[in-house]
């Protein structure tokens, strides 16, 4: 089988009548097998299928939990039905795995910010206690401006030192640049389009300092493949905090936003995500919408499992699927 990689924005058009996929929402591990081995289970030649810019399987992470807000571990592919834009999807691509992910951490260095910083640290190194051995890591942190943590030599981490002496590296003071730093985030993300993504934001106030607009940071992380989960350390009646622009990030990307009364639960709320990471479903489908690219697309998943009682289900509301490629510069003449 002959792969040709093409490197272009996340999310992209589907067409029922082609075959090839070019899976850059989110490849996952064993996801390129499992949809090949569905595709000899069909009748299709494995052979004929190749990466191109004309299809993408559309790929999910799902979290399911029960009215306890236990999640639900041992469901089947049948369990589940997705929607696009109102209309149901074939699922092409079905996993319950604990797969390692690329997690960025993105902290608030903002004066208020101060004396959080050591719950944020003991926050961060929970999260590596209770993530995969083989996740890797990176900070990005922001007041004003906006710098990577970890040395360029480094790059990524699991290591909890390292985490921590990165979050330490930038002083807290200055305003805050919230918007800056998650394009900067989502940029970093861009070099690694096979694994899964998940962004950490961990912020006590509004943005008052960046160039980037909401929209713009909601545009982009609609066309990517990043789960963003939030912790917003607002204090009581802080003129600043704005819940509903973290709120707004996670829920459009299958996130959660969370916002504890003390900054010392910010350990308990990075364990919980870690936990979410680690049990969540993956489903993918070839979208059979005809809907130009670059327009936003509605996604629902919906699961029904019989004597589980009602289940409650969260992955992203939709997705802004990317021009094809032409090869050429934008902004060539």
């Amino acid at each position: 089988m002959k792969i040709r990689v093409t490197k272009i924005p996340s999310w992209g058009r589907g067409r029922a009548a082609t075959i090839a996929l070019a899976i850059i929402l989110l490849i996952v591990p064993g996801a390129l097998a499992q949809f090949q081995a569905r595709a000899a289970r069909d009748g299709q030649d494995s052979e004929s299928y190749r990466f191109s810019v004309n299809v993408d399987l559309v790929v999910l992470p799902v979290t399911v939990r029960d009215r306890q807000g236990q999640h639900v571990p041992d469901l089947h592919e049948g369990d589940f039905k997705v929607y696009e834009d109102r209309v149901p999807q074939r699922i092409r691509l079905f996993q319950h795995e604990d797969l390692p992910v690329i997690a960025g951490l993105l902290v608030d260095h903002s004066g208020s910010m101060r004396p959080k910083i050591a719950e944020v640290i003991a926050g961060a190194r929970a999260f590596v206690r209770s993530s995969n051995a083989e996740d890797r890591m990176f900070v990005v942190n922001f007041n004003e401006t906006v710098s990577l943590g970890l040395p360029t030599a480094t790059g990524f981490t699991a290591n909890a030192d390292e985490l921590e002496r990165a979050i330490w590296r930038a002083p807290a003071a200055g305003e805050t640049a919230l918007y800056d730093a998650i394009v900067t985030a989502l940029e970093r993300f861009e070099e690694h389009g096979r694994d899964k993504k998940v962004l950490v934001v961990i912020s006590d106030g509004a943005d008052n300092a960046s160039a980037h607009s909401l929209e713009q940071v909601l545009g982009m992380a609609e066309r990517s493949s990043v789960v963003i989960y939030a912790v917003g350390l607002f204090a009581p009646y802080d003129d600043d905090a704005n819940p509903k622009v973290l709120n707004r990030l996670a829920q459009a990307t299958g996130g959660e936003a969370f916002f504890p009364d003390q900054p010392r639960a910010v350990t308990e709320i990075c364990e919980r995500i870690a936990r979410d990471i680690r049990n969540q479903y993956t489903i993918g489908y070839v979208s059979t919408n005809t809907k130009q690219e670059g327009v936003h697309r509605a996604v629902r998943v919906a699961v029904q499992s019989p004597g589980r009682g009602k289940l409650f289900v969260r992955t992203r509301a939709g997705y802004i699927p990317a021009r094809p490629s032409t090869g050429k510069r934008e902004d060539a003449k």
